[in-house]
């Protein structure tokens, strides 16, 4: 008899132990642990929960009913990985974590998801009666999502998670059910499969769909670059950079790594600071009473 894994089954209590109460479906035996009942169970009476084999392959019953369910999609959080196998997902079930096959994961693997990153899946059972995570599809995701407001307003941050990577940019969903797409041009780096970044609403498209940017807005990156330039001017004996506004925008970037522009809103912001002043022949730390600024 083919044992009933991955779905909600009521089943006669035949026996007990110290740990364990058992009961039969169709001549099989699973155990329910006591740890998880609020009061024990009879001995003849019935018991319904969600059936499984957990970590040591044995047949087993819980009392709680995982959200994640076959054909039912819910969120997990992913509890470990194993490169020859696949990722561990936690789904509440006592004694058993539900395995995502690398099959189903990007080839990339360092993105992966990692311990705490979260993953929307269902379950599914193969030929050998094993139970397996799903990853829900992008149409899956986006049958559950609502469309953005196209008045929300610029710039607010919002959470969300990752659920695809795909070469045009990165695909997420909020917890309010919005979705976003991060373009590659907006992240320094591509976002893991399952993790939750943090990001910045650029705008909204024609389908409802959040624009979003990992990146932080230009003037934050401006601050960034002045303290640079002004650390670079602290520096020198002299207090000065063969560098200003005229420059070479190459010249530029081979010195400080970042573009003309940033360089020049960076000169700007340390001009109206006072700390600077621009001659032909490049940028001077301004001194006051013998000391830099």
């Amino acid at each position: 008899m083919t044992p009933i894994i991955g779905s909600t089954i009521k089943a006669q209590v035949t026996d007990q132990n110290d740990e364990y109460f058992f009961a039969q479906v169709d001549g099989l035996t699973y155990q329910i642990e006591k740890v998880e009942l609020q009061k024990p169970l009879k001995l003849g009476g019935w018991v319904t929960g969600f059936a499984y084999r957990n970590q040591n392959h044995q047949l087993q019953i819980s009392k709680t009913i995982p959200a994640v369910q076959k054909d039912r999609y819910a969120w997990g959080t992913v509890v470990a990985n194993r490169h020859d196998l696949g990722i561990f997902v936690d789904i509440g079930l006592p004694n058993k974590d539900i395995v995502v096959s690398l099959d189903d994961l990007p080839t990339i693997k360092t993105l992966w998801p990692q311990k705490g990153d979260r993953l929307l899946l269902s379950l599914k059972e193969d030929h050998k009666g094993l139970l397996w995570g799903e990853i829900a599809q992008a149409d899956i995701v986006q049958s559950v999502a609502r469309r953005a407001n196209p008045q929300v307003k610029e710039n607010h941050k919002t959470k969300a998670t990752v659920y695809r990577n795909k070469m045009a940019g990165t695909l997420v969903i909020t917890p309010e059910c919005y979705l976003g797409f991060i373009h590659p041009s907006q992240r320094d780096s591509e976002p893991r499969l399952g993790e939750q970044v943090e990001a910045r609403i650029i705008g909204v498209n024609e389908q409802g769909v959040l624009n979003l940017s990992l990146k932080p807005l230009a003037y934050q990156v401006m601050d960034e670059d002045a303290r640079f330039l002004l650390l670079q001017l602290q520096r020198k004996a002299d207090h000065f950079l063969p560098f200003n506004d005229k420059s070479n925008p190459e010249a530029i970037r081979a010195q400080f790594g970042f573009s003309k522009a940033q360089f020049k809103r960076a000169l700007g912001r340390l001009y109206k600071q006072g700390l600077i002043e621009q001659v032909p022949e490049g940028t001077r730390l301004v001194v006051k009473d013998g000391n830099p600024e």
